[in-house]
């Protein structure tokens, strides 16, 4: 075993909200890009209130499934179901509008607009801006406020990554889906963002966190599960995941005894 084992945060203690109704289920959902099958009939669920971490390689089918969630891919077969409510045929726009939110890979901001306007731009759901909900993701991110007159485009990594997090936090989200938010930060920022994303959770929404940094997903989640080509292969508490020797020799760099 390697010593980056010593460095390695403990998974959470507290109880997962284990006896919860499920909030998301997806069961036997295939997707595919043309030929191509990228999720070949996987069963996964959040319940409500937890993080669960969704890991894997690159390839494996982590965004796919968050995109198909959020009515931005349609099933081959299979069937994702909200709150008890089939999603299938439901646009993505109207997606949103049930309580699911995503911040996705890339962070997409709108690079023209200001920091302001692109957390207006979430709440499009709404007839109105809602100043609680802003002075919330203001209260999560300083910065953003700092910022607020800026454009999204002149922000640096971390900040435009904090605003495409926040852009989702406006449209109330019940559910948020977050697609490798350590993407490409420095370290002292991942350990702000991954700060944020636990009291998102604190606060009662229910996370879909997609995470190259296993170990820090799995500190931070409750449960998880390994997708490889497309198959989830492994499903767990976080912490039976992270002290797993496969998972460690996979996603933590160290070599099994």
């Amino acid at each position: 075993m390697s010593d980056q084992a010593s460095t390695i945060p403990a998974p959470r203690t507290e109880a997962s909200p284990s006896d919860n109704a499920a909030l998301l289920e997806l069961r036997s959902v295939e997707v595919a890009y043309g030929g191509i099958v990228a999720l070949k009939g996987i069963d996964l669920e959040v319940r409500q209130g937890e993080i669960v971490a969704l890991l894997g390689a690159n390839g494996a089918g982590k965004t796919t499934t968050l995109r198909t969630v959020s009515g931005l891919l349609k099933p081959r077969s299979g069937e994702v179901r909200y709150a008890g409510e089939a999603l299938t045929g439901i646009p993505a726009h109207k997606i949103v509008q049930l309580g699911i939110g995503h911040s996705p890979e890339g962070r997409r901001i709108f690079s023209r607009m200001t920091v302001l306007e692109n957390l207006q731009m979430g709440a499009y759901r709404f007839k109105s801006v809602s100043q609680k909900d802003l002075d919330q993701v203001f209260e999560l991110f300083p910065r953003l406020h700092e910022r607020r007159t800026q454009l999204g485009g002149n922000l640096s990594g971390g900040e435009q990554q904090m605003l495409a997090i926040g852009r989702a936090m406006m449209g109330q989200p019940a559910l948020l889906l977050l697609d490798e938010p350590s993407m490409g930060l420095a370290p002292l920022i991942v350990a702000q963002i991954f700060e944020i994303i636990e009291r998102i959770n604190a606060l009662g929404t229910t996370i879909l966190l997609v995470e190259q940094n296993a170990a820090q997903a799995l500190k931070l989640a409750h449960r998880g599960y390994v997708l490889e080509t497309g198959e989830v292969v492994m499903s767990a508490p976080a912490g039976e995941l992270l002290d797993d020797p496969r998972i460690r020799e996979a996603y933590l760099g160290e070599v099994a005894e």
